[in-house]
């Protein structure tokens, strides 16, 4: 009997796969070579099921012979070893920014004198508006909590940014960009910053806020959205105290927190030794870390250990023996930060991380090292980016321009240019019409 092989994701099953299968099956044994996680994040698409749950729903469709891993976007390895008669897939990626692998898949079929069938795919049905239905519906507290370890595991960096109040989460929710080779980004998480909280509330950046009050700011972003989130906890405060947040930052559904190795009141670490900073002793930072993570109910919980020794200029060696102790204490990510415009010191600290540690994730925040790209950052074995602060900083220029623009013309008109229209802001949020 010939076989067919039919390449899935899996984590959505609509009208539109079951038709594809119903028509592979024509044409043979069909086998399913169901990617996993890895190879989702390749082309952008971590499921929010794991391997297995999406194995044991294709298998018990009746078109479905076999399942295999796919560990790849690229069919190559599967293809090469199964060497089927067919291959079948929806007509779609004819257009978008995965033609590279259906161009691979017929030169490799070639070599056999097998066939790619390409089915019409269903234009009423669209796998991402069914998932932005469904999200909009929104997100269960587990489901979002464990979604950061998986897009860690998944994609080759996260790209996580800055929220400070629901309309800015709503914003890192939906905003996309389509890139010269058709593939569209979009952020992976947000970042729930101390600075721009606090700014937001007009309070200085010295942990004025408190974590409640925190807490019901970031539950009104988690009504509108459902990525994950990471929390910046300045220095976690007493380590007593730190216990505490995690559990109520777990429960609430946070996906991680960060907390940075200084003592006293919190000074913003780009001023660097500009003012009095104090960093905390490898044993007492330690011994929080320990805390942390025994009070976390969670395996999906993470605790982040950012290094401030590059700030404070306590020189490499110094970054490295903490980074290790650290994660030896039970980390799950090391964040490594730098005042400096030029980013040879991150890249020297992560090469030199990764010659012990090639698993533990690294996060950085490029505010200073502005100029580097997600692209040389994932080169250099970095994990997670996160822009701490644009959001609040590109929202007060234009509401600043806009007041000003008001004043001097005794009139709003000449300001309306910089302003969004009252319809699209009527439609920006649902159910607002």
């Amino acid at each position: 009997m010939k076989t067919v092989y039919v390449g899935m994701i899996g984590d959505l099953i609509h009208a539109g796969h079951i038709n594809i299968l119903k028509e592979a099956s024509k044409y043979g044994s069909v086998i399913v070579g169901l990617f996993s996680e890895k190879a989702c994040g390749e082309i952008d698409d971590v499921p929010y099921l794991d391997f297995e749950k999406r194995k044991d729903v294709i298998e018990n469709i009746k078109f479905v012979n076999k399942v295999v891993l796919q560990d790849s976007a690229s069919y190559k390895e599967n293809l090469l070893k199964l060497k089927p008669d067919f291959v079948v897939h929806g007509d779609d990626w004819k257009i978008n920014y995965q033609k590279k692998y259906r161009k691979e898949v017929i030169d490799i079929l070639k070599n056999w004198d097998a066939k790619l069938i390409e089915i019409p795919y269903s234009r009423d049905i669209n796998e991402l508006n069914i998932k932005e239905r469904m999200t909009s519906l929104g997100i269960t507290t587990n489901a979002r909590l464990g979604r950061l370890r998986k897009l860690i595991n998944a994609k080759p960096i996260v790209k996580i940014m800055e929220v400070h109040n629901a309309l800015s989460g709503l914003i890192v929710q939906n905003a996309s960009q389509e890139l010269e080779d058709g593939k569209i980004v979009a952020f992976d998480g947000m970042w729930s910053s101390s600075l721009t909280d606090s700014t937001s509330k007009g309070k200085p950046d010295i942990e004025a806020v408190d974590t409640t009050a925190r807490l019901t700011t970031i539950n009104e972003i988690f009504e509108v959205t459902t990525k994950p989130m990471i929390y910046d906890a300045d220095t976690g405060g007493k380590p007593e105290h730190f216990e505490f947040t995690v559990r109520s930052l777990e429960r609430t559904g946070v996906s991680a927190v960060i907390i940075e190795d200084k003592t006293g009141l919190k000074k913003n670490s780009l001023f660097g030794n500009e003012v009095p900073q104090t960093q905390d002793s490898i044993e007492n930072f330690c011994h929080k870390i320990k805390l942390g993570k025994n009070a976390q109910i969670t395996d999906d919980f993470m605790i982040m250990a950012r290094i401030e020794s590059l700030i404070l200029e306590a020189g490499m060696n110094d970054a490295l023996n903490r980074s290790f102790a650290y994660t030896k204490s039970g980390a799950d990510a090391i964040m490594i930060h730098s005042r400096k415009k030029d980013p040879s010191e991150i890249f020297e600290f992560v090469s030199k991380f990764r010659k012990k540690d090639k698993n533990t994730p690294i996060v950085v925040v490029p505010t200073s090292f502005n100029a580097v790209t997600t692209d040389e950052f994932e080169k250099a074995g970095i994990n997670i980016v996160i822009y701490a602060n644009h959001m609040l900083r590109a929202a007060y220029p234009g509401m600043m321009k806009v007041a000003k623009s008001i004043l001097k013309h005794k009139r709003s008109f000449e300001a309306e240019a910089d302003c969004m229209s009252i319809k699209e802001i009527l439609e920006l949020i649902p159910g607002t019409k």
